[in-house]
């Protein structure tokens, strides 16, 4: 069974959950194309990476999910918060996508094998506090753009302050039937203020 990215729940709501993910790391590339075929075109050279093609030839665990979001990769690694509203990007056509291999727990930046391909790139991600909404079926441009949208109105509801850019989540293969498929869209949010009285996390 696939090894699926480990998280705490903090907080389940009506339309979506509150995580802590720890710090990890991921193997990730960024590619120009269409929302829909980002993944199928940055595919191969991640998978070709946990399979080998790498400096130690190792051979690394493949892990749930896959996860899109949008380019170039350095706006991603930004820790100040940055607010972004707005359409699903490459809705109108092809655009910058990082997609991104979550890399097995216990690996770090320092240990995880050197990509024998440019393209790729080993990155430590830093732990976060992040609402996840899940969904099955297509995981189509338009899907994921109709549960961000909800998404963001739940987290205004819910008094919760969204961080960058959302970041779409896959976890299953595409020739599992699109009905039976497991997607999320993962917001990363600010840390909410403790009650009065209360210190914080």
């Amino acid at each position: 069974m696939t090894e699926q990215q480990p998280f705490e729940l903090v907080q389940r709501y009506a339309h979506f959950e509150l995580r802590r993910y720890p710090a990890h790391v991921v193997a990730e590339i960024q590619v120009n194309a269409m929302f829909d075929r980002a993944g199928n075109a940055a595919f191969r050279h991640l998978f070709n990476y946990i399979s080998g093609n790498n400096n130690a030839r190792q051979k690394l665990a493949m892990t749930a999910p896959v996860v899109q979001a949008p380019g170039p990769s350095q706006k991603l690694a930004m820790t100040a918060p940055v607010i972004q509203s707005g359409p699903l990007p490459g809705r109108g056509g092809p655009a910058d996508f990082v997609v991104a291999f979550v890399l097995p727990a216990g690996t770090t930046a320092e240990t995880a094998p050197v990509p024998a391909d440019p393209r790729v790139r080993i990155r430590a991600i830093p732990a976060s506090l992040a609402a996840a909404l899940r969904f099955s079926g297509s995981g189509s441009a338009a899907a994921f753009e109709r549960r961000n949208e909800g998404l963001q109105a739940a987290l205004v509801l819910a008094g919760l302050t969204a961080v960058g850019p959302p970041r779409f989540a896959q976890f299953d293969p595409p020739f599992k039937p699109w009905f039976l498929r497991r997607n999320e869209v993962v917001q990363d949010v600010q840390e909410p203020a403790p009650p009065a009285g209360k210190p914080g996390p």
